[in-house]
């Protein structure tokens, strides 16, 4: 029989290794979703190496530049307070990655609206991913929500976006109708984004 191909297996020791291979990972044109999520999935959460980078909000959650990958990816720690939430939300195309590093969050999948419009969005599923665990959504899977479950604990998870974007859409779960909301940094590189800069109509 023939052998299986095989391919390199990145193991991440620490979160600057991470970026490193990250960096590696997408230097070419081809994502390889399997990978990158091994990779996210094999670098165990270390507060002291991420810390820097995280800072939350009383009201909402935030989003913190981690790493900008040369344009070709965008790296980031959302932090989320007791109860905090994103909307229902798209990806605008884009591979999107989501490591935890602290706590628990839920993901609620949706389908999309039907074509006709209006219409409250169909639950497909919903799961809790625990620290360390690594999932991956696309707009082909379908629209997500995010939300930290815990009223007593804060949770915060590690985002890589490919290509990064700027904007996305809200959705409303009773009646499907969409919104365009642009996205900012809470925070770039651990230095708090300027107040007017960093006003978010959505954080996702």
């Amino acid at each position: 029989m023939d052998q299986p191909v095989q391919t390199e297996v990145w193991k991440a020791q620490t979160l600057e290794e991470l970026i490193e291979i990250l960096h590696r990972l997408f230097a070419g044109d081809k994502v390889n979703v399997a990978e990158v999520q091994n990779v996210m999935e094999s670098y165990e959460s270390n507060p002291e190496e991420w810390t820097k980078y995280a800072q939350f909000d009383q009201f909402r959650y935030t989003r913190n530049l981690v790493n900008e990958g040369n344009g070709k990816f965008n790296l980031m720690l959302l932090c989320w307070g007791e109860g905090h939430g994103s909307s229902i939300h798209d990806h605008m195309d884009s591979h999107c990655f989501m490591k935890i590093l602290q706590g628990n969050l839920k993901e609620t999948l949706f389908e999309w609206p039907s074509k006709k419009g209006g219409g409250e969005l169909l639950k497909k599923s919903e799961r809790v991913l625990r620290e360390n665990q690594c999932a991956y959504i696309t707009d082909s899977i379908g629209l997500h929500r995010v939300e930290n479950p815990s009223h007593t604990e804060t949770a915060a998870s590690l985002h890589l976006y490919s290509p990064p974007f700027e904007t996305c859409h809200a959705f409303d779960q009773r009646t499907g109708h969409k919104q365009k909301v642009k996205m900012t940094f809470y925070s770039q590189f651990g230095e708090r984004t300027p107040y007017a800069a960093s006003v978010s109509q959505e954080n996702n």
